[in-house]
């Protein structure tokens, strides 16, 4: 009888987005068909505080890590280290997915369009005026390195500007404050290593002012989701084909989600992408494949096989001078 596959699925952390990942990580587990995988859950507390040593035992890991320490390149680069296989981006990917100013300027040189935006560093001086001249009104002002709407606020003066600036710094030593693009929100779901390919695009119809944290995973009716996405058939070819654009751009491999903002006038900017997307009973990355054909259970196979054939190529690269 063929050996069952040790998943260690590691969730939790130091990250702002820790109780996410806990919801997260409950449902990737309660997907594993238990005929073929062992599941290990490895949760990490708040304070990061744990051992290692029993990463080297696992087959391959399943990270549901999301925001800083797990999303950002740290727990990628632990895993590359122990030469153990594992789902979603590898290191590159997922430090510059994480950061929205390196990620948008590397799409910017590509020619894929993104919304406009500035970048602020810890220290250097916000001139509302400067930024009302470049964007208008409103703005939104969040960290570079966060997701799922943290320390994200919209602005529309410059008294909440200043309080938006310096409440993103709390989260992060560079802001950007971006243009507040007026249109739909549709995302993709993006999933392969070489040969990536995209879900149907689905559409968030926020209820709240904006899609906030709140509404992403604390109040079920905080959105309204549109699965597929309510647009042409020609809108829907070029989203997915800008979805795996990025995805290829930015040096992706497994797994991410790529959220779009979809302008009046037809165009398509990206608006960030997520390398370790929610896998919440409410998280669109599963239910867009879903809907595309590819159950939850099977999504899960799909992404162990991605890390075992990532880790089995890298595996076979020269180490040495011939």
């Amino acid at each position: 009888m063929r050996r069952k596959l040790r998943v260690g699925v590691i969730f939790g952390g130091r990250s702002s987005e820790h109780e996410v990942s806990l919801m997260s990580a409950k449902n990737v587990m309660a997907a594993m068909d238990r005929t073929r995988y062992e599941v290990v859950p490895f949760k990490i507390p708040k304070d990061g505080k744990i051992g290692f040593d029993a990463l080297r035992k696992l087959d391959v890991v399943f990270p549901v890590l999301h925001g800083t320490y797990g999303e950002d390149g740290s727990v990628q680069g632990l895993l590359r280290m122990l030469d153990v296989p594992f789902a979603g981006p590898d290191i590159l990917g997922s430090s510059v997915g994480m950061d929205k100013d390196v990620a948008k300027r590397l799409l910017r040189d590509s020619g894929i369009p993104v919304a406009d935006f500035l970048t602020f560093g810890r220290g250097e001086s916000v001139r509302p005026s400067a930024v009302w001249k470049r964007l208008g009104k409103p703005v939104f002002v969040k960290p570079a390195n966060q997701g799922s709407s943290v320390g994200v606020r919209k602005a529309k003066n410059d008294a909440e500007l200043k309080a938006a600036v310096k409440h993103a710094f709390r989260f992060d030593d560079k802001i950007l404050i971006e243009e507040a693009v007026s249109g739909r929100e549709i995302e993709v779901s993006v999933l392969g290593n070489s040969k990536p390919e995209a879900s149907v695009a689905g559409e968030v119809i926020p209820h709240h002012e904006f899609y906030s944290y709140e509404a992403k995973y604390l109040d079920e009716d905080g959105a309204g989701l549109a699965i597929p996405a309510k647009i042409s058939a020609s809108a829907m070819r070029k989203v997915r084909a800008l979805a795996v654009a990025t995805f290829r751009t930015l040096g992706l491999e497994g797994m991410a989600r790529v959220d779009f903002f979809m302008r009046k006038n037809g165009g398509f900017a990206v608006n960030e992408v997520n390398t370790i997307p929610g896998f919440t009973k409410i998280s669109m990355y599963p239910k867009l494949w879903a809907a595309s054909g590819r159950p939850y259970p099977k999504l899960i196979d799909r992404l162990i096989a991605l890390a075992l054939e990532r880790h089995a190529r890298r595996g076979r690269l020269a180490t040495k001078h011939a």
